[in-house]
């Protein structure tokens, strides 16, 4: 078993990854019924992608000599109706400026974004637009 999530009541619960012990709270979001005081589930989702694609990156600097070091993304999650659900996930990723990256380094960080395990295991339906903010 990964976590136990519990459910706190007014729309709240905490989940716990039980080999860490690490917790995460969740909280519906204002525009459903909730308090929006911490992430809601589907931003975890979406927060859930761009983890991925930088630690599937992460992962890949010691067989690609690709240094991402200081990497940032960020996300915005577009939510849509009939039926409420995730509609578009933007997660724009930015590199420090430290170097430049070459068109095969980028061409490789790109592939290994659209193809790391949480892209591939959103519903066909979800939008995921990737983008990238290289140095110049």
């Amino acid at each position: 078993m990964t976590a136990e999530v519990i459910y706190n009541g007014q729309l709240r619960t905490t989940a716990t990854h039980l080999r860490s012990g690490s917790v995460i709270e969740t909280d519906a979001p204002t525009d459903n019924k909730g308090k929006g005081e911490r992430f809601s589930p589907t931003d975890l989702v979406a927060v859930a992608l761009a983890s991925c694609i930088l630690t599937t990156l992460g992962i890949a600097e010691s067989t690609h000599d690709i240094n991402i070091d200081g990497a940032t993304a960020e996300v915005q999650k577009i939510m849509v109706s009939d039926p409420r659900r995730i509609g578009e996930i933007v997660v724009t990723i930015s590199f420090p400026q430290s170097r430049p990256f070459t068109d095969k380094e980028k061409a490789k960080i790109e592939h290994i974004a659209i193809t790391c395990p949480v892209h591939r295991s959103l519903a066909a339906d979800c939008v995921r637009t990737i983008r990238f903010n290289w140095p110049l």
